[in-house]
């Protein structure tokens, strides 16, 4: 997150001197888990519960007639149709609320040090209204997203969130820092159209996963992912409150030297633009590697587009380069997930065991119990 400071002569030397390259690291690899289906059971139910590790660093997730042993470290089960997080399980660092709750109430100040992200609006609602619009075979004059179902995670003082009710959508700002809710709350107070359009939760994204699950024709994540401890869970997340079709908007930082020097040495330690600590660059994602857990969880990745800011002027503007800033637009397959492999084994002993009942009264006396 750039701040609203104008750089000297000092900050334009070292922009030459580093020039703009850099250097993107490689995807992470996809999380695998397994799953161990005892044949000869009569009946098969999966009910997950919170899992519990015991000494040999090994997860027993307990059911009726099912158990799943992890040896390695896991972040969870994947499994179609089955809750995947509860409300115990969180993405959000404590160090980043601490962060984000000193500034609550410098949200709206245009001059201060969230001028970057007021200024960012010009790039990401029009890229968010666009692609949209692209699934609206009519849209209403000024209300173009009228009808749709908007939910904007992390949404600090409601920067975005309010440009994209004023375009007519119904709007769900989600923060897990309290005072950023309350600037937002009472900054929409202002306005009675916003008022009814907006509405602001206390909560993470984990929280309501399940109330929301497919609830979403969009889900945006704007300057948020590189300030989370488990990236693939909260991505996860969001595909799961998306409808099927359903658009996921993304602004973030890449991880390259580039943005190292710019981003955290030269703007937190060197200038002092930005505060210490506000940004991890370890936490930092490169487009290579988010597309990838994309995929991995049923999100076509349509456009990666660079962003680059200037702190002269105070703009954003469109790039080639994604060294930098990036924006980035995904689409939720309509396509349901195929079975796996363990439930097309579930289905062929069900339907054994049926037709046995049929012609075995043995069987069929035990089916009765």
């Amino acid at each position: 997150m750039w701040s609203g400071r104008k750089l000297g002569s000092s900050g334009c030397w070292f922009l030459r001197v580093l020039g703009p390259g850099g250097c993107n690291t490689k995807a992470a690899r996809p999380l695998i888990s397994s799953a161990v289906y005892v044949k000869n059971q009569l009946s098969w139910t999966l009910q997950i519960k919170p899992g519990v590790f015991n000494e040999y660093r090994t997860i027993w997730f307990k059911s009726y007639r099912t158990i799943f042993s992890c040896l390695n470290r896991i972040k969870s089960f994947r499994y179609p149709c089955a809750r995947l997080y509860s409300t115990s399980q969180t993405t959000v660092d404590s160090g980043e609320v601490k962060t984000f709750l000193a500034l609550a109430h410098k949200w709206w100040d245009e001059q201060g040090v969230y001028a970057p992200l007021h200024s960012m609006n010009d790039l990401r609602v029009p890229f968010i209204r666009d692609n949209l619009l692209k699934t609206i075979p009519n849209h209403q004059p000024g209300k173009p997203l009228l009808g749709m179902k908007i939910l904007d995670v992390g949404c600090g003082g409601g920067l975005l969130t309010e440009p994209l009710g004023r375009l007519g959508a119904s709007v769900i700002g989600i923060d897990p820092v309290d005072e950023n809710i309350k600037t937002a709350q009472c900054h929409k107070s202002f306005d009675p159209v916003l008022d009814k359009r907006i509405e602001y939760r206390v909560c993470s994204l984990e929280e309501i996963v399940e109330e929301t699950a497919e609830t979403f024709d969009a889900v945006v994540a704007s300057e948020v992912v590189e300030h989370v401890i488990d990236l693939e869970t909260f991505l996860q997340c969001c595909c799961q409150v998306l409808k099927p079709g359903g658009s996921l908007f993304i602004t973030t930082i890449n991880k390259t030297q580039l943005s190292y020097a710019l981003g955290i040495v030269f703007s937190e330690q060197i200038a002092g633009i930005v505060p210490k600590g506000t940004h991890t660059w370890e936490k930092f994602v490169s487009p290579e590697t988010l597309e990838s857990i994309l995929e991995s969880n049923g999100l076509s990745v349509q456009t990666v587009v660079g962003m680059l800011y200037n702190p002269f002027s105070g703009y954003w503007h469109w790039s080639e380069n994604t060294s930098l800033n990036y924006a980035a637009h995904a689409v939720k397959s309509r396509v349901q997930e195929h079975p796996t492999s363990a439930e097309f084994v579930l289905k062929g002993e069900t339907e054994e065991l049926q037709a046995n009942a049929c012609t075995n009264p043995a069987v069929h006396e035990e089916l009765k119990k």
